[in-house]
This record gives C-alpha cells, structure tokens and sequence, in this order.
C-alpha cells in the first residue's frame, strides 16, 4: 500500500490524466495489452455511452490486482432513510420549506449509516434529476466500501474533513471544498479530524461540467486548472470486506474477500476530483442591481432544454457589494426553477436569523420567497456604501425539476414549521396619492 501523506493531485477539469503507483504499471501506445505488466488485469471505466462525442466521453483504463467482478453476489440490505426518485411516499406541498442543522448521531455511525434523504426529483431509473442528502457520520468504514449506480455524487462538507479513499487515489477534502465521485466509482469515507456532516447531491442526469462563460469571456467563474485529481494509489490487502452499491434505489452488499481499492494505475476522463470554492472568481455588478444568481454557478448538469439545468450547483461566497441606488439582498421573486439551500458558515445576506450552518431550506416551482421583513427593512434604508461580505459560504442546488420532500424531512424535528413567519412582518407603504 502506498504512502496516502506522499500523494499529490494532478490538475485540469475534464482532462485525460495518467498516473500510476508502481514505475511501468501504465501501458504506453495501447490500453489493453496481452500482458500487463506486474500481472495487473486491464478494466474499463464508462461513465457515458461509448458513442458519445469526444468532447463529452468519460472513460477510464484501469489496471487492478482482480477485476472488479472478483465478489460474490448482492443482497439487499435495510436502507435506513435513504430515498430516490421519485418520491412517492408524501404530497410536494407548495410551502417554503426550512430545517434546522441535523443532530450529529450518538452512537457508532459510518458514512452509510448517517445518510438521510431530505428531498429528490425526476427519476433515477431513468437518469433524470437529483436527490438530496445530508450525510453525517462519527466513525470511519473500516472494511466497507461504497458505490453508487444511481448518479454521481456531489459532496459539499459542512463540518469536519473527508478522506476518501477512491478506487482511483485518495482526496482529502474539507469544509469550504467539494468533492465529486462519479456513478460507479467504489469509494470509502474515514474522518481524520473527527465527526463530519454536509449535504450531497446525487444527480441522476448527465454528468457535471463547468457552465459556458458567454459574453464574460476567457476567463472568471472557476477555472479548470484549479480542479484537483488523485493520484493512483492501492490497497494490496485480503480480509472480509463487503461493497455496498445504491442500485435502482435500494442498497446491496456482497462479500469480498480483498479490498476493492487495488488500481494500481489509470488513465482517461472519468475520476474523482475535488475544488476550493475559495478559487471561485465571483463576477458581479459594479454600477446598479445585480444580475441573475446564475453568475455564481460552478458546475451544471444540462437537461435536454438548452439553458435550464437539470441542476446548477451555486454558491454564494465572500464577495464585494458595490451596487449604487440598488436593494442589495436578493430581490423577492417566484421561479420556474427549484431551489434548494443550505449554509456551510456565516450568514446569508437574505435571511439573517433561523438560517444556520448545516441548515437549509426549499422554494420550490412558483413558490414565492426572498429576503425577510426585517433584512428588507434594513436593506431599504442602508447608507449604500462598498461592503465586503466576509466569513460566508452558502449554496444551492438549483433544479428545473420540483424538488419533492420526503416523508422524514416533512415530519422531522428539524423542521421549522413557522418558516413562513419571517415574513409575517412585510408593510403595506403603498402611497397612492404621490
């Protein structure tokens, strides 16, 4: 097994990366030698169609210890409360939605364990929309690994730091990055600075990318230098293991008598990777109101509609204010889109009070919302001057798709059943005789 604290990361979104852990382990000139050296097995990663067009194909060439299919069967296993689409089990209702940080658990709980379902869309089996997860956890997974046939997955850390140990390398990854695992990718989750919870994003679609820049030009938004890939590294290890899949919505395990972590090398498009939201180069306004919140998005997962996403991920992270003669919070507004939020640190400039990190809320198609009574009013009469919003980060998951609530999420404690109440202050200043 390699040194993990040796590792470094190879950089560029979408790029084809090479990397090995032992010298010679990659072929050169061709993937699928009859030979390979050290004995390794050649296996193919697709994470799109073979047919699809260059610019979009993922794949990976990886040269293991055993191929993957060196297991034995699945068996389906308690799935706690993780759901996907489409969620069945309660009525969407048309309220705004908001719910307090989850508890973290009190007792041994891996990443498995701690994962809750709030909220999903479209349909898994046919790789259409998203789910919602908030994960929370207090013990590493040991012997277990994970992947999911459902969708790729989107970590954003709210507390604690991720190690990941990946079929393809190692990301350690902390509140203020993310992290992306590809559909398929087997993976596991140990906690190298203690208890951990943050949201995920299961997307079912088409895979994330960085959105078009349009008339901003080359540069601005992230950039695709600033994206993080592992390095290859792998266990040589046997013992009693179990790979646990999401398959269909259900969870399976099977028994593995090695770990599954043993790539030795790789080569192509489709890995893991992870991104600093500090290297976000935020574009706004610098005369008068503000543009759409589309100008925070760092990836997108297009729908069949061009422009309106089967999800954006959006941020809204530490930034300057400079707008004149502007009301400077988001303006009230009803969307064709869905919007789901949540706070990694700090405060929201739109909703001062009831919104904490590790808390997040859900507007759904035409439901309307926007800034509290009490930011209006203070935002109303503020002296506009430069302001640099400093020590916040939050974000959305912005869907073309109703996001549907689960039953647990509609019935939890965490709920704030009197959301709708920050409101409850707005006054009529209509003049009708000015």
């Amino acid at each position: 097994m390699t040194n993990p604290s040796e590792l470094k990361y190879l950089n560029g979104f979408g790029n084809e990366h090479e990397t090995e852990a032992l010298p010679g382990a990659l072929p050169r000139g061709q993937f699928n030698p009859q030979r390979c050296e050290y004995q390794l097995y050649t296996e193919q990663f697709s994470t799109t169609a073979f047919t699809a067009p260059r610019h979009s194909n993922r794949r990976t060439w990886t040269y293991r210890i055993r191929p993957s299919i060196a297991m034995g069967d699945f068996t389906p296993m308690d799935k706690g409360l993780i759901r996907t689409a489409p969620i069945t089990e309660a009525d969407c209702p048309p309220n705004v939605l908001r719910w307090d940080a989850l508890p973290m658990p009190q007792v041994p709980t891996d990443f498995i364990d701690g994962m809750i379902t709030v909220a999903a869309n479209g349909d898994a089996r046919s790789q259409v929309g998203i789910g919602i997860h908030v994960y929370r956890a207090n013990t590493g997974m040991g012997q277990r690994v994970f992947y999911n046939a459902d969708g790729e997955m989107l970590f954003v850390p709210q507390q604690g730091a991720l190690l990941a140990y990946t079929e393809l390398g190692i990301l350690h990854v902390k509140p203020g990055e993310i992290l992306v695992i590809p559909r398929g990718i087997k993976f596991r989750i140990e906690l190298p600075e203690g208890p951990v919870r943050g949201y995920i994003c299961e997307n079912y679609g088409a895979a994330l990318h960085l959105p078009e820049r349009g008339p901003v030009g080359a540069n601005g938004y992230a950039n695709d230098r600033d994206f993080q890939y592992p390095v290859a590294w792998f266990e040589d290890q046997d013992g009693d293991y179990e790979v646990v899949t999401k398959f269909c919505g259900n969870l399976y395990r099977a028994p593995v008598d090695h770990s599954p972590l043993d790539v030795v090398a790789w080569v192509g498009t489709s890995a893991p990777y992870k991104y600093d939201l500090a290297r976000f180069n935020v574009i706004n306004t610098v005369s008068f109101d503000h543009p759409d919140p589309s100008i925070f998005t760092v990836l997108t997962s297009p729908s069949e509609s061009a422009g309106v996403a089967n999800v954006d991920f959006v941020i809204f992270p530490p930034r300057w204010m400079v707008a004149e003669n502007t009301f400077r919070p988001p303006w009230y507004h009803r969307n064709i889109m869905s919007e789901f939020m949540g706070l990694i640190e700090g405060v929201y400039d739109a909703k001062e009070k009831g919104f904490e990190p590790g808390g997040m809320s859900l507007h759904n198609c035409m439901t309307p919302h926007g800034p509290e009574a009490a930011v209006f009013e203070k935002a109303s009469a503020a002296d506009l001057k430069p302001e640099q919003y400093k020590d916040t980060l939050a974000f959305m998951f912005e869907s073309r798709y109703v996001i549907a609530p689960t039953r647990h999420a509609l019935e939890s404690d965490a709920r704030q059943h009197n959301y709708v109440d920050c409101w409850s202050g707005l006054k009529k200043y209509f003049n009708g005789d000015k």
